[in-house]
């Protein structure tokens, strides 16, 4: 049996411990919230309340079996609470499907969405504040990653 190069054991938690300080200072970890970030929270509540809530519901919850196809192929509109999928995607990504909908952005043979695009009744600020207020539902997942990529 081959033992571990010599100093390599010690030197683990040291790479452990910079790892975590890296990420954490990368993150913004014990940064207040700006004013204007908590205004773009609360104009994001306000507009996913009136556009999003029908299908997404009003906690986040999701509709029902949101991940078994419909008779129609779609799937049911899913939470955007920690319980769904939402938090697992790119900023980037999840601004394309609220902007362009989910057939455009996902369609290929046999994929129906019923997520509308929204990019010609919000503005892009419109937008953006309400993948802000979505992000506040998913229980701190997800939230602090630089450039958003999960895995």
């Amino acid at each position: 049996m081959r033992s571990a190069p010599r100093g390599a054991t010690r030197s683990l938690p040291l790479i452990l411990v910079a790892s975590v300080l890296v990420v954490a200072m990368a993150c913004g970890q014990g940064g207040e919230v700006t004013e204007p970030e908590r205004s773009a929270v609360e104009r994001g509540r306000t507009l996913y309340q009136a556009n999003c809530a029908t299908c997404h519901g009003v906690a986040g919850e999701g509709q029902p079996n949101w991940q078994s196809r419909r008779e129609d192929g779609s799937l049911p509109a899913p939470p955007h609470d920690a319980t769904g999928h939402t938090w697992h995607h790119s900023d980037d990504q999840l601004l394309d499907i609220i902007r362009r909908g989910g057939q455009v952005v996902y369609g290929g043979p046999g994929f129906q969405s019923g997520m509308p695009a929204w990019d010609d009744r919000l503005t892009e600020e419109e937008i953006e504040a309400v993948l802000e207020y979505i992000k506040t539902l998913w229980g701190g997942r997800g939230t602090c990653v630089p450039g958003r990529a999960l895995v």
